[in-house]
């Protein structure tokens, strides 16, 4: 790269700097510009949370603030395309001097530094209501874009409405509410009308933007191609999650301030973000516009409609892809998945019950112990609990234990076990169990066999269950308690039983966990 970052045009000669990397668009933006080609640099406040994501030995982290004129002017040297990502959401008063005191270092240091062009990611805004009726956050967002339009610097501003994929705030508010709720009581607001987007199509029109000709310095609307009200959203997101029809009520007397409180009782997204959304909500947010298709052309097929975005945001749980390997947690899949590095109560509810214990054998005899499970070996722990549920399945139409097992002592994929199906087998490590007893919600059983850095055989197992509906929540809690008794059981019975059949593993050199 040339020092002062204006002569590139072959494709790999960008350099990008990403704000807000550790966040929900940044976490997905950059691997888009890596596989542009783009050469990328995060600016974070704290690099380790960077380190957390499975692409950053292929980035430059600067450590620093968006509201240090220092760290700033450091991050922007030998910078083409500086991407702004970040915003007040969630944080108390004084936040709109905050964002703007951000915004204009920003501007300032970029220009002084030759950046070619700034990229921010804002909000949608309300045909002919005056800005002062905005809600401050959404107010606050138009005014940082303006500050760095104004900057000297050309600027593309995106303004989107709610964003539909996994971790998106906006889209887990309406899946827990959804989720959670089969009759709403609900603020007026849910008739508003939105033009939603899918998160694939933000991160196309960002990563497209880094090319715009020099001469534009302007706002883009972007949506997806439906428009609905937020009771229309929820009605198609309960379609597509396979969700009875929800019946939704709206009354005048919930404010903002209560409907945020209200979500934060009823979902695990924080009230403190709830407001602002709820607050945004209150008028209409529909796409004037849709010029940014003569610099990003939308393929084929583009953009996504609601149905296939709230469908590809779902598709982690709904067909299974949650951490086929526990090795794999770490490995990004689509866009609208959740990322590790997304808060606790992104993507959905998805429970979990995980137990490991060390066993005193050979990965190989524990593994025997692992395939040759259910059928007439059992399940390991408490038989009683095991032929209940059983019972209680065949009772209300279900399979029931009475399956077995195709083999004694070998599984392989499509399996039926009992009142599980067989859905992955490694041998020798990994297998994975789907439920098919009657459940409010998809459940599936894994069990891993392998080694520690230590080279001492490790037995794994984690059971995970995705509640649908109301019912779904209430049945995991309603048996939670006895997981100890079955699972932990279960865990501490399989790696005695290992023990007793194979011999100890070697343990003469450190092995690498797989």
């Amino acid at each position: 790269m040339s020092g002062d970052g204006h002569d590139h045009d072959e494709p790999d000669g960008l350099r990008c700097l990403v704000t807000g990397a550790t966040g929900y668009i940044g976490g997905r933006l950059v691997p888009g510009l890596l596989q542009e080609g783009y050469r990328v640099r995060c600016l974070a406040r704290s690099p380790r949370k960077v380190a957390g994501h499975p692409w950053a030995g292929e980035v430059e982290v600067a450590e620093g603030d968006v509201t240090d004129a220092g760290s700033v002017a450091r991050a922007m040297r030998d910078v083409d395309v500086a991407y702004y990502l970040v915003h007040a959401l969630g944080t108390g008063r004084g936040f709109e001097e905050t964002d703007q005191r951000a915004a204009r270092i920003f501007g300032e240091r970029a220009r002084a530094a030759g950046v070619r062009r700034i990229v921010y990611l804002g909000g949608l805004t309300p045909t002919g209501v005056p800005e002062r009726e905005l809600s401050p956050h959404l107010r606050s967002r138009a005014e940082v874009g303006r500050i760095l339009r104004d900057s000297g610097v050309p600027t593309t501003e995106l303004r989107a409405a709610v964003i539909i994929g996994s971790g998106s705030a906006s889209f887990e508010m309406l899946r827990y509410l959804t989720e959670r709720l089969p009759v709403m009581i609900t603020p007026r607001w849910v008739e508003t009308r939105i033009q939603p987007i899918a998160v694939r199509d933000v991160l196309r029109y960002l990563v497209g933007s880094a090319r715009m000709p020099r001469e534009v310095n302007r706002t883009f609307d972007i949506g997806g191609p439906d428009v609905l009200t937020y009771r229309e959203m929820m009605r198609r997101y309960a379609a597509v999650a396979g969700l009875p029809r929800r019946l939704i009520v709206s009354v005048p007397v919930l404010t903002p301030r209560l409907s945020s409180h209200w979500i934060g009782l009823v979902t695990p997204v924080p009230a403190s973000i709830a407001r602002p959304l709820t607050e945004s909500l209150r008028h209409e947010v529909v796409c004037r516009e849709h010029d940014i298709a003569r610099y990003v052309p939308d393929p084929p097929g583009r953009p996504v409609g609601f149905e296939t975005a709230a469908g590809l945001a779902l598709q982690r749980v709904r067909e299974a892809q949650v951490a086929t390997r526990w090795s794999s947690a770490s490995v990004p899949g689509a866009p609208s998945d959740p990322l590790p590095t997304d808060p606790d109560w992104a993507g959905g509810s998805l429970y979990t019950d995980e137990r490991e214990r060390p066993v005193d054998a050979s990965p190989e005899a524990l593994w025997e112990v692992i395939e040759g499970i259910g059928g007439e070996n059992g399940w390991y722990s408490f038989p009683l609990a095991w032929a209940a549920r059983g019972r209680l399945d065949r009772l209300v139409g279900g399979v029931g234990l009475r399956r077995g097992r195709r083999d004694a002592h070998r599984l392989r994929i499509g399996d039926s076990l009992d009142f599980w199906r067989v859905e992955e087998i490694e041998p020798g490590r990994l297998l994975r169990l789907r439920a098919e007893m009657r459940l409010p919600g998809p459940a599936w059983l894994e069990m891993y066999a392998g080694t520690d850095e230590t080279g001492r055989t490790r037995y794994r197992q984690r059971a995970l269950f995705h509640p649908r509906g109301l019912l779904g929540h209430a049945y995991w809690w309603s048996v939670s308690p006895f997981h100890a008794l079955v699972f932990g059981g279960m865990a501490r019975n399989i790696a005695l039983a290992a023990s007793r059949t194979g011999p100890p593993a070697a343990r003469t050199e450190p092995a690498v966990p797989r």
